[in-house]
């Protein structure tokens, strides 16, 4: 589980980075900004309930 979360975050960051890099797509880089907190924020929640 932990390893599809950091794949999720590679992915998300990437779209970040593009989003940014291609000209005309910040909402892009949005996106991929929102989702990389989000998964963040899940995979830690999700790795204290487990460890409990």
């Amino acid at each position: 589980m932990i390893g599809f979360i950091v794949l999720l975050l590679i992915v998300w960051a990437v779209l970040a980075i593009l989003g940014f890099v291609i000209k005309g797509l910040v909402w892009l880089a949005v996106l991929g900004i929102i989702l990389f907190i989000v998964t963040g924020i899940l995979g830690w929640i999700r790795r204290g309930a487990a460890s409990r």
